[in-house]
């Protein structure tokens, strides 16, 4: 499947690699592998892209300057998932927290994704606050949405009458926060009344 395509060119392609694209970009290429894609096609992008090293800075240029900060790098492997509320998600769940927090980190904030079983229902980005994008991502996940997981980008500011009672009544099994705010014992004793499995990352994604 194109998942699996997009995965094998993640290592430097050679002469096997004959699936057609319109564009190309790995780490690297061998000979064998570039005479292969240099022959598909005469409008064929063939781009290199080296992997950029750990705690680089990302810039974003500001009248009169730039602002400079840590790269969200974090390895998904390095991330601890801390169960805050009263249930712990089971093992699926667990699963499809973990995949949801990946997505929302290329989301712009305010950013909220809705998945399960490695595939992303719903996703609510750029909206001012936090509500208006979990509106977003529920309305295009529809009914597929009950026990799925749902991950938010930066921590929820409130809980009731706010995002994380609406994503529980809603039907999410699972939500997954950096946690961080004042109020997140409202987020842990609203997930409790409702039964849903909260799970704080201790990093925020927060993509502007």
């Amino acid at each position: 499947d194109l998942a699996k395509e997009i995965r094998e060119f993640r290592s430097p392609t050679d002469g096997e690699t004959r699936m057609f694209y319109e564009i190309v970009v790995a780490p690297g290429y061998t000979e064998k592998g570039l005479e292969v894609l240099k022959g598909k096609s005469k409008t064929l992008r063939i781009l290199e892209a080296k992997r950029s090293g750990k705690n680089m800075l990302s810039l974003r240029q500001v009248s009169g300057g730039w602002l400079a900060q840590q790269s969200d790098d974090l390895a998904p492997e390095d991330i601890t998932f801390t169960t805050g509320s009263e249930r712990a998600p089971t093992d699926s769940e667990l699963s499809d927290a973990k995949f949801a927090w990946l997505c929302v980190k290329h989301v712009k904030s305010n950013a909220i994704v809705i998945a399960k079983d490695n595939c992303m229902l719903g996703m609510g980005s750029g909206q001012p606050n936090r509500v208006d994008s979990l509106r977003i991502a529920f309305r295009k996940a529809g009914e597929a949405a009950k026990g799925a997981a749902l991950a938010s980008d930066a921590f929820f500011p409130f809980a009731w009458k706010d995002a994380v009672e609406e994503a529980c009544e809603n039907g999410i099994g699972t939500i997954a926060q950096p946690g961080g705010s004042m109020r997140d014992k409202d987020a842990v004793d609203c997930c409790n009344k409702y039964g849903v499995s909260l799970l704080f990352t201790g990093v925020r994604h927060f993509r502007h």
